[in-house]
């Protein structure tokens, strides 16, 4: 087995301190980013929140909420949105009747019902000039959005608003929430409205409490925290949650409180977190159907239980698909505008509010610090990539157990795309350039077997130089002549199957060692300038199996398929003929190695031009015309053509390395053949020649 020629890929130090930079570098850049929000990171992070809220979800109903549902069933019993407001103050009264222990209308009336009976006195008058009166009705339900808002004033009803951030409005008096807030409030920076819509004024002036119902969705429409506060004209509201809550529990004001973690309301008993913008994150314990609801049309007609509403947060809304209060959440894609507020009071209530502490982001960032010098140091050492790997799974192993642990146990939702993203990044770097040292290694290594095959035959073809007449020109010009013909033969659609570019160079690698076997031919005859005898042709011949054996004694020392299996086809093939008089085992034609037949041509045709002991050398159209006349004798016709195809780039490869002294005696040689007098006796010298080169 060949041993290693280079040591296992490993970085330097300036590779390793140049990693261990760059990975801290990533760590700031990526922390910044987390700080900032930004959209990949912030993307990242709400994937692990809403797995999280998924993995925690309890899945028992609700015990302190419930929604009465305007569902589908409710609009067809009636048959139009909006219902009547009489219809909706017979609701409300229902409700009340229960004794829950508030009741929040998420439904919002900015216009005075058209079917009220003091609006049908008012048309007549404008339109016919006609006074009409009504008998038998109480003055009460002679305008109906009067009546709701008495009903609404007379169950405590939290009713609904909804603030404008792109255009301002003008009030005839003050918008009033009800309720108050105190405390810390400098620790909050809520979004600041510039106009409301409220409910029509007949029932908003006698609504004595209220809150908004504006959501926010995240970037990738889910909705996955609600604002609590929104500041408008210099005055702190509520959303309809949280007055909701907070009339449930008989509180007028809350209590705002900035603590390590960040700032939280408290209510009563109850602290709620909530981020600087007065936002707090929503935990959902199941799907839609775990947040108790019950048809507005079953409590109009008493087809209910009264335990479904006594002492219970009712939030009055509509899941009604026509109506479009419908929100993706972590758990579903169609959570009502009515449950996500019910889920929000239920959280407060049950205490189970989530927390994205205000440290957070700085930790993160110390974090992906921590992991990417971590890193940086294992690559420096020069710790395998399986140590890195392994390394980096157990941290982010670690850190997906604590975010759940905290999560699950103390609601605190922890930003962990930040290191997690630096870690997964850092690693991938990190096998990057391990696999590019790898490659770069990889080469090094091919380039010097390369070398060392190269230096192989050299040596070997050096052994037979020595002994061999034939010049190092010869062992150039055949190499190169052997590599033209095969690339003409695939150029054409010749042997495509091995013709492959490994093949085609390691017949140019192999060529020179074609002849090695003459280094077991004695001096008299291999250097002999004359015919050879009989017995000495014998001799001569055996050359082809001594290079044969040489090359095959070499090669079982080295591992596997390699270099040297082509050199030894050569050496012990390239004297075979195609019509099977060749030697040394009379192989005809298509038995011969293409190996051997494409040897056999560049291997005569170079003999034919270049001087040997036994004589001068021919001039190129002289051997081309003797090779033409051996074609389906002892030349392939297939590989033979290639080559005649190719003779300006044979012409080149000759004259690129040309012997010194062969110019001369080539043209020496053409004058002799021109002035013999007998063609009997340039017969003979070509004869000659050509049998000496074959042999």
């Amino acid at each position: 087995m060949i041993p290693p020629l280079v040591s296992a890929a490993r970085p330097s130090r300036y590779q390793g301190l140049l990693f261990l930079l760059a990975g801290v570098a990533l760590a700031l850049l990526v922390g910044l980013g987390g700080m900032l929000r930004v959209a990949p990171i912030e993307r990242i992070d709400n994937a692990i929140l809403d797995a999280l809220v998924r993995a925690t979800a309890h899945d028992r109903p609700s015990q302190d909420t419930v929604v009465v549902d305007i569902d589908d069933v409710s609009l067809s019993a009636v048959g139009q949105w909006p219902w009547p407001r009489y219809r909706l103050a017979a609701l409300i009264e229902r409700i009340a009747a229960e004794r829950p222990s508030a009741i929040a209308l998420d439904v919002l009336l900015p216009e005075a019902d058209r079917a009220s009976l003091v609006d049908v006195q008012k048309t007549y008058k404008r339109d016919f000039g006609i006074d009409v009166a009504f008998s038998g009705v109480p003055d009460g339900l002679l305008d109906n959005d009067g009546y709701l808002g008495a009903q609404m004033a007379q169950a405590g009803v939290v009713g609904a608003r909804y603030f404008y951030f792109d255009h301002a409005t003008r009030e005839a008096s003050p918008v009033r929430p009800g309720v108050g807030f105190e405390g810390a409030l400098h620790s909050l920076a809520p979004d600041r409205a510039h106009g409301v819509l409220e409910n029509v004024d007949t029932i908003a002036s006698q609504t004595r409490f209220n809150g908004f119902v504006n959501m926010q969705v995240d970037g990738d429409g889910r909705l996955r925290r609600l604002p609590l506060l929104i500041e408008y004209r210099g005055v702190m509201h509520p959303s309809l949650a949280l007055a909701a809550t907070m009339r449930a529990l008989d509180v007028s004001s809350a209590q705002v409180k900035a603590g390590r973690d960040g700032a939280s309301l408290v209510v009563g008993t109850h602290e709620i977190p909530v981020d600087r913008a007065g936002r707090a994150l929503l935990r959902f314990d199941g799907d839609p159907s775990r947040y108790p609801s019950v048809s507005a049309v079953d409590v109009l007609a008493g087809r209910h239980s009264p335990q479904d509403l006594r002492g219970r947060v009712v939030f009055v809304g509509s899941s009604a698909v026509g109506l479009n209060d419908l929100h993706a959440t972590a758990v579903s894609r169609s959570f009502s505008g009515a449950k996500v507020q019910s889920v929000l009071a239920q959280n407060i209530l049950d205490d189970r509010m989530l927390r994205a502490p205000d440290w957070g982001p700085t930790a993160a960032l110390l974090l992906a610090l921590l992991l990417a010098a971590s890193q940086g140091s294992l690559f420096l050492a020069g710790r395998s990539l399986i140590v890195l790997g392994v390394a980096t799974a157990g941290v982010l192993l670690a850190l997906g157990a604590t975010a759940y642990v905290a999560f699950a146990r103390w609601g605190l939702v922890l930003p962990v795309a930040v290191p997690v993203l630096v870690a997964c990044v850092v690693l991938a770097t990190g096998f990057a350039i391990r696999f590019a040292m790898h490659q770069r290694h990889a080469q090094r290594w091919r380039r010097q077997l390369e070398n060392a095959r190269q230096v192989t035959i050299e040596s070997m073809s050096a052994v037979a130089e020595t002994r061999d007449p034939e010049t190092g020109a010869h062992i150039k010009r055949t190499q190169h002549y052997v590599r033209a013909i095969a690339r003409r033969l695939r150029d054409t659609g010749q042997y495509l199957e091995v013709l492959t570019d490994e093949y085609i160079h390691l017949l140019f690698l192999s060529a020179p060692l074609h002849d090695i076997g003459k280094v077991g031919v004695p001096d008299h005859i291999l250097l002999k300038p004359g015919a050879l005898t009989a017995e000495e042709w014998v001799i001569m011949r055996k050359h082809a199996e001594f290079g044969r054996q040489i090359i095959l004694s070499t090669s079982r020392h080295i591992d596997g398929d390699n270099f040297l299996t082509v050199a030894s086809e050569i050496a012990a093939t390239h004297h075979e003929k195609w019509d099977g008089t060749g030697y040394p085992m009379g192989l005809e034609g298509q038995a011969i190695p293409l190996s051997g037949r494409i040897m056999a041509v560049a291997d005569i045709y170079d003999a034919l031009i270049s001087r040997r002991c036994y004589k001068d050398p021919f001039p190129h159209e002289r051997a081309m015309q003797m090779m033409r006349e051996l074609r389906g004798v002892t030349f392939d016709p297939v590989v033979l053509d290639a080559f005649f195809a190719i003779e300006k780039e044979i012409r080149r490869i000759a004259g690129n390395f040309r012997d010194e002294d062969e110019e001369e005696a080539s043209v020496s040689l053409s004058r002799m053949l021109q002035g013999h007098a007998g063609a009997d006796a340039s017969g003979d010298v070509v004869r000659a020649a050509v049998e000496r080169a074959e042999g």
